[in-house]
Order: structure tokens, then sequence, then C-alpha cells
């Protein structure tokens, strides 16, 4: 016996529908032919942007560690200097 028979058989109310998620992001498409929103274009420009200044942040430490720390430490000797 199907669900829909037995609760009309016990005089039960139909069992309500479950309401229709609304679409995760709503902007618009950058282009209709391109799987993106604007949003994500958004985020992506964010996240590449923080990564960016991650990367010289981390450059500039390298430097610092290779130009000073290093010799200063007598773990290798410029050939400059």
């Amino acid at each position: 016996m199907g669900e829909a028979k037995r609760r009309a058989d016990q005089g039960l109310p139909a069992r309500p529908k479950p309401a229709k998620a609304a679409p995760k992001d709503a902007s618009p498409r950058i282009a209709p032919w391109l799987p993106l929103s604007q949003r994500q274009g958004e985020q992506f420009v964010q996240l590449t942007t923080r990564g960016a200044w991650i990367g010289i942040g981390a450059l500039v430490v390298f430097w610092i560690t290779v130009r000073f720390i290093g010799p200063a430490a007598g773990w290798w000797s410029l050939s400059d200097g």
C-alpha cells in the first residue's frame, strides 16, 4: 500500500510538499554561455588578490632571509659582499 492510500485510509491529511529551494546564487551571469555568476567573479578577484599579497609577503620574507638572516647566522656567504 502506498503512502498516499495509507494516509487516506487513516483519515490523515496529505503530506505537505517540500518547498523548492531558492537558487544559492541569484546574481546574474557574467555571460549567458559562461556558468559563472557576477558574485562568483567578484569572489575570484578577492581570492586572487589575497593570494597575490600573500605571495608578495612570502617573497619579502624569503629575500630578507637570503640577504640578511642567512649570512648573519653563518649559513652561507654572499658572493657580492
